[in-house]
Formats: C-alpha cells, sequence, structure tokens
C-alpha cells in the first residue's frame, strides 16, 4: 500500500513538472495568471494614467478667465497672464472652436493640473498647476509620408485634383510653383502632370500636405520641371532641370492665400464711391489679418496712413521697380521708412482701412515711375542655382526625376 501511495505521488510531481517545463498553467496547483504590463499612456508629453481628462471648444464669447473658472482655475488667472506673456497671448489669441484639455486627479474633490490650448493642428500652450504656474509651448509630432501622384486634365486642374480624391492643395501649390512658367487659364484638355510631395499626419489623422518635392507638368506637349532645392541659407525654391528658377524676381501675389477680386482697369466703377476712373492696382481679397508680403527684395520709401489708401507701405526695388501695398489693417512693428526687406517678408496684415468694403490688400506696380498691370509685364528672372551649389543640385534632381518617372 504505501509503495502505492508512492507512485501515485511520484506521478503527480512527474506530472507537475513535465506541465511547467511545457509552460501550461496547473490548476491542480495555481491559480495564478499572468498578467500583461499595459503601455503607459501620455497625451501632450504629460502621462495621464492616474487622471481624469476633459476635452472642450471654446465657445463664441468665452474668455480664457471665464473657462478657467468653469474649471475651478481662476485663482491662478493673474499668474497665467504673467507667465504666459513672453509664450502666447490668452487675451486676445484665444480663439472659438479651438479644443482645449483639462488635466485634473481623481480626488473626491477634483483638482486641476494642465490646462492645454490647441492653437493649431500642431502648436499647443501648457498651462502646468503641479507646482506653481508654468506655461510653455509644445508641438504634436508630425509624421510625413511621401506621395506621388498624377493626372490628365479634362477640364481644369483643381476638378482633375478633385477626381484624384487627393488634397486639393495640391492644385494651388502646382499653381504657385508654375505661377510665371504657365498661363493655368489657358491649360487645355490633355495637358497632365505628376507631383511628388508630403501627406501629414498626427495621431494617425491625416491633417494635409506639406512641401512638394518635385513636380512634372506636360503643357502644349512640353515638359516643364520643377524640383525644390534648398541653396545656402534660403528655405527652398524651385528649380527646373538645368537648374534656373522657376521664380521671378517678383512674387507672383503679395499673400500666400487669395482670390483677385479686381484686376488693373483703366475704367472701373469704384465700389465705395460710385465713381468711374481707372483702377491702376491689383485687389487681392483675404481675410482680415492675413499676412502681407513684399513681392521683391527693397527698401522701405514710405509706411503710413491716408484717408483713401488707409494702412499702406511702399517699397522701392531698384532704379525701375516700386511696388504698394494697401488697405491694411495694420502695418507690422518694425517696418518703417528706410528699412530694407527680402522678398516674401511680412510687411503688414489685411485689412479694410481707407476707401475700402471689406477686407483685401490693393497690390499697385510701378515700372519707371508708371503704373502698370504686374501680370502683363516681362520681369526678370530670379538667380539660378550658384555654381558652388549646381553639382549637388544636378544629384538631388537625378534622384527625384528618377522618382516623378517611374510608373504610378
Amino acid at each position: 500500500m504505501k509503495n502505492y501511495f508512492k507512485v501515485i505521488v511520484a506521478f503527480f510531481i512527474l506530472l507537475f513538472l513535465i506541465l511547467n517545463f511545457f509552460n501550461y498553467e496547473t490548476p491542480f496547483f495555481s491559480d495564478n495568471s499572468i498578467i500583461e504590463p499595459q503601455e503607459p499612456s501620455f497625451q501632450y508629453g504629460i502621462l495621464v494614467d492616474s487622471f481624469n481628462i476633459k476635452k472642450e471648444i471654446v465657445k463664441e464669447g468665452e474668455t480664457l478667465g471665464s473657462i478657467l473658472g468653469v474649471n475651478n482655475m481662476y485663482y491662478a488667472l493673474p499668474d497665467i497672464l504673467a507667465k504666459s506673456e513672453e509664450v502666447f497671448d490668452f487675451e486676445r489669441g484665444l480663439a472659438h472652436n479651438k479644443e482645449y484639455t483639462v488635466i485634473y486627479t481623481k480626488d473626491s474633490v477634483p483638482k486641476t493640473k494642465y490646462f492645454i490650448y490647441q492653437a493649431d493642428v500642431v502648436n499647443y500652450i501648457v498651462v502646468d498647476l503641479t507646482k506653481g504656474v508654468d506655461v510653455y509651448k509644445g508641438k504634436k509630432e508630425v509624421i510625413t509620408k511621401l506621395a506621388l501622384t498624377e493626372g490628365k486634365i479634362n477640364s481644369s486642374l483643381a476638378l482633375t485634383i478633385d477626381e484624384l480624391n487627393v488634397s486639393a492643395r495640391i492644385s494651388n501649390e502646382l499653381s504657385e510653383i508654375y505661377a510665371w512658367t504657365i498661363d493655368f487659364f489657358k491649360i487645355q484638355k490633355g495637358d497632365a502632370f505628376k507631383v511628388y510631395y508630403e501627406n501629414n499626419y498626427i495621431d494617425g489623422e491625416y491633417i494635409g500636405i506639406g512641401k512638394v518635392l518635385a513636380a512634372e507638368f506636360t503643357h502644349k506637349n512640353q515638359n516643364f520641371y520643377a524640383f525644390l532645392y534648398k541653396d545656402n541659407e534660403n528655405y527652398g525654391e524651385y528649380f527646373d532641370e538645368k537648374g534656373r528658377t522657376l521664380r521671378k524676381a517678383f512674387l507672383k501675389a503679395p499673400l500666400d492665400y487669395y482670390r483677385i477680386s479686381s484686376r488693373f482697369s483703366r475704367n472701373r466703377k469704384h465700389p465705395v464711391t460710385g465713381q468711374w476712373k481707372g483702377h491702376f492696382g491689383t485687389d487681392y481679397a483675404a481675410p482680415k489679418g492675413t499676412p502681407i508680403m513684399t513681392t521683391a527684395n527693397g527698401t522701405i520709401v514710405k509706411a503710413s496712413y491716408t484717408r483713401n489708401n488707409g494702412y499702406y507701405v511702399k517699397v522701392r526695388h531698384n532704379g525701375t521697380y516700386t511696388t504698394q501695398y494697401l488697405h491694411m489693417s495694420k502695418i507690422k512693428k518694425g517696418i518703417r521708412k528706410g528699412v530694407y526687406v527680402k522678398q516674401g517678408e511680412v510687411i503688414g496684415y489685411v485689412g479694410s482701412t481707407g476707401l475700402a468694403t471689406g477686407p483685401h490688400v490693393c497690390y499697385r506696380f510701378w515700372k519707371n515711375n508708371k503704373q502698370v498691370d504686374p501680370y502683363k509685364q516681362k520681369l526678370p528672372p530670379g538667380e539660378p542655382i550658384s555654381n558652388d551649389n549646381k553639382q549637388e543640385f544636378l544629384i538631388v534632381k537625378d534622384s527625384l526625376m528618377r522618382i516623378i518617372n517611374r510608373n504610378i
């Protein structure tokens, strides 16, 4: 009997060893289970596992004070305004329909530890109340993926882009890149394009395109190439396959995003006075506050206000060309007579001061002291690739050319 008992015990011991050897759980001896460790959860760079989180939208008419009051932070308002002075202007910059996040404790009486204002899709402002008051800027991580898109035009570039179900901004970017090369009012059925560009994502969600890296536009059976290259300290500009810039000495327009609301005309009915007279400028309609850029390098000769022009800036570029920008909401700080400005530099902001019915900039252009239509001028080209960078550019160009020439 004793031997029989020993055999039984030995059998169970052997069974236990075998089951553990193969990593099986043994309900006979243990009810322990393996718990997988969870990844810590972060938002805005903050470990939020032990907090509650509330996301809201700034409503029209709300102020920082009213939002802080609802979320038991009003006591910190003076310190927040003082600490944010060099970081973000909450009194003027807080905009309705923007998202904000409140992170607070799980106590029976919750305490707010963080307030985050989402200034745009990338940038946010953090008010940290964990140790006094601290205010700082942050940026969400942007994931960039490269894409190649091609299309053949049947009616218009914009409609073709829409039918391809890609970002409508591609149409705008191509129009800007080829602004001085192709007349987009004259593109025709059968014209085609390829464009190699960045798609940007935040938290897995698409937020729009980044830079266009290369393009090929076929117009009237002729291929026009554009390759983005950073020459010296420039942000980057577009050159053709031979290293010639696609940019003229002047930008096509003084705004990034706009629509032409009134063109240069020898006889136009003024929208305010009702008088028929010459309109020796081009009006670009845009939202109030849109940055206005000087279209070429030059020196400020006037930065002032008059009854008809409102706030305006006038720039002399050389002995031949001068430009003027009217009806600004305000002139940028530091822009005054005698200051040298570079092409693309912001000099003021769209408004409707002076004789204007709505926010726009009236862009005036002089050639040899005579006002002319800039769209009808044969303007000088910009600088080509420098000799020092020519070889490097050709390597970049060849690489991009292989990409846009492959079949997709």
